[in-house]
């Protein structure tokens, strides 16, 4: 079983649909998904057992690769494919020498 690290942020009890509801981020390897979950049961339930429940299902629907979830890569910078990089003063003393009218 392979772990990945969950984090959670924003749980909230919404009253009008009595469930439990969070953002839950699946981070694994070089992405983290992200996943709306919720989970119905009364208030009066523990937060840790709330907690367990959004975990579950984020982790399920990660697995599964099912359902809505936003997803943020981390990007590397690729190396600038054999472009010299821009010089303005080595620019403007070859606009300088162009032919053409000048200012009188």
């Amino acid at each position: 079983m392979h772990t990945r690290p969950i984090q959670m942020n924003d749980v909230i009890y919404n009253a009008a649909e009595q469930c439990f509801e969070a953002l839950v981020t699946v981070h694994d390897g070089d992405s983290a998904r992200k996943y709306a979950c919720s989970i119905h049961a009364p208030m009066s339930t523990r937060f840790e057992d709330a907690a367990a429940g959004l975990r579950k299902q984020a982790e399920r629907r990660h697995t599964g690769r099912g359902g809505v979830f936003s997803e943020l890569q981390l990007d590397t910078a690729s190396p600038r494919a054999g472009r010299q990089r821009f010089d303005a003063k080595t620019w403007l003393a070859h606009v300088v020498t162009l032919p053409g009218l000048r200012a009188a």
